[in-house]
């Protein structure tokens, strides 16, 4: 006997969700066995009907998707999240990935390859839009900016470079945390060399600039 798949719905408009239960309920292997309007009772539902796939809705009153998908998956880490909604812009599809969200659709998707999603998932296989699937790859192929030269400095070299932005001298600096002078030295050195500035005074310069002193 084929197992059921528990699919729990979660959007925010109800006749969403009576069309996918309809649908969904002539589909074999596959059992709605709940429907939210919203992210609080989705997390509610999920706890009492322990579904295998939910279909959720990104834009809703209280908590979004992002935010119960992110809180379902804590509470119920085997479970699958099927994005199911209209928005395909980055400030909702990346977050909601990044949360967890095992595949992505579009609300203009047919039922077939709704449920299509749904057995994958069970499968542990993950669908996504093929918008989405372009926009995932553009987003990985643009190169990835070069990190600030400080981004290098250690906890300790990042001291160094603050007391050195205030006009300490390396006694100062020394007496000030604690070390020994030749230690401050070699501090120097590296905090000079890794910012590639030539002095304690563009090295000031550079700290003022990025915020880095007061």
């Amino acid at each position: 006997m084929e197992t059921l798949i528990k699919v729990l719905l979660v959007d925010d408009h109800e006749m969403v969700r009576i069309g996918l239960a309809a649908v969904l309920g002539t589909e074999d292997g596959i059992e709605v066995v709940g429907e939210a309007s919203n992210g609080e009772e989705g997390i509610r539902l999920a706890q009492e009907y322990k579904p295998d796939v939910v279909l959720m809705d990104l834009v809703m009153e209280g908590m979004d998707g992002i935010e119960t998908t992110r809180k379902l998956l804590q509470l119920y880490p085997d479970c699958k999240v099927i994005v199911l909604t209209s928005f395909l812009d980055d400030e909702k599809m990346y977050p909601v990935l990044e949360a967890g969200a095992f595949s992505y659709l579009l609300k203009t998707s047919r039922a077939t390859e709704i449920a299509q999603a749904i057995r994958a998932a069970g499968k542990g296989q993950s669908i996504l839009e093929s918008q989405v699937a372009s926009k995932l790859m553009n987003r990985f192929r643009q190169p990835k900016p070069a990190a600030a030269p400080h981004e290098d400095l250690t906890e300790r070299e990042m001291e160094v470079l603050r007391l050195i932005a205030t006009g300490k001298s390396n006694q100062e600096v020394a007496d000030d945390l604690f070390i020994g002078i030749k230690t401050v030295k070699f501090h120097v050195t590296n905090v000079l060399a890794k910012l590639g500035v030539e002095d304690r005074t563009q090295a000031a310069i550079y700290a003022f600039k990025h915020g880095l002193a007061e």
